[in-house]
């Protein structure tokens, strides 16, 4: 029986987040320059999109630029905003035909202009889509994220218009750069790493966990099932005991 088949559609992730690592690796192993991996690495991006809309999941989001990043080689880095334009161009049309929404998170005024009117036109082009939003974390830290909201809400305690004592969780979750979308239930980190890398730091408190060895380019549909299956034999018990939860 194919992995696809054993999936229950009715205990889907609403939200899966993705670490898309191992890109460099993967290309050293195959004697090539690092951005030789990021080029190959857009073939995992449209195979596991496409899977995850072909399941149902309304909500995926893909970390593909930290804030961190900036220290890398400048000729990575600028490779990567221009891969990022290519892609953005090339993809626009069949995001539309499969009626998935692109969106975008982080401090995106930051990158090159061209990357960003790329990204605008693209969320733009894909506004009215209704299938599944996939959203890119592009110039993002959940430590930035995490900033910039303290500071709207200071701004608002500093003009009257807030009470200190009415700060709360959803205030704080309304101020995120991720407002108005559901939290993940699902971490994917490929390339065998262990942590979440300035990820989604408020948002992943209680989401499930899954790290795949595979680096990133090699990363199949098959691997995306995987986890997903993974994700459905796990117990979520948000600090209640089993005994608790309603089966």
């Amino acid at each position: 029986m194919d992995l696809k088949s054993q999936i229950d559609i009715n205990n889907l992730p609403g939200h899966v987040a993705i670490i898309m690592d191992g890109n460099g690796r993967w290309a050293k192993q195959h004697n090539q320059p690092r951005v030789f991996g990021h080029r190959h690495g857009v073939r995992a991006v449209r195979e596991v999109t496409e899977s995850a809309a072909e399941l149902g999941i309304k909500y995926l989001t893909l970390y593909a630029f930290s804030t961190e990043n900036w220290a890398r080689p400048k000729l990575e880095v600028d490779t990567l905003m221009r891969l990022l334009v290519d892609t953005l161009s090339k993809e626009i049309a069949t995001l539309n035909k499969n009626n998935i929404r692109l969106d975008a998170i982080g401090d995106l005024q930051r990158l090159p202009s061209a990357t960003f009117n790329a990204l605008m036109d693209g969320i733009q082009s894909t506004r009215n889509n209704s299938r599944m939003t996939l959203i890119l974390a592009l110039n993002y830290s959940g430590k930035w994220d995490l900033i910039q909201a303290t500071q709207h809400i200071a701004a608002q305690v500093l003009d009257g218009t807030l009470d200190p004592e009415s700060i709360n969780e959803a205030l704080i979750q309304n101020n995120l750069s991720t407002h108005g979308i559901p939290d993940p239930e699902l971490l994917i980190r490929t390339s065998g790493e262990r942590r979440l890398s300035n990820f989604l730091l408020w948002q992943l408190a209680y989401s499930e966990l899954f790290f795949s060895p595979v680096f990133w380019p090699d990363f199949s549909k098959e691997h995306f099932y995987q986890a997903i299956l993974d994700f459905q034999h796990r117990e979520r018990r948000f600090g209640k005991i089993s005994e608790q939860l309603v089966k």
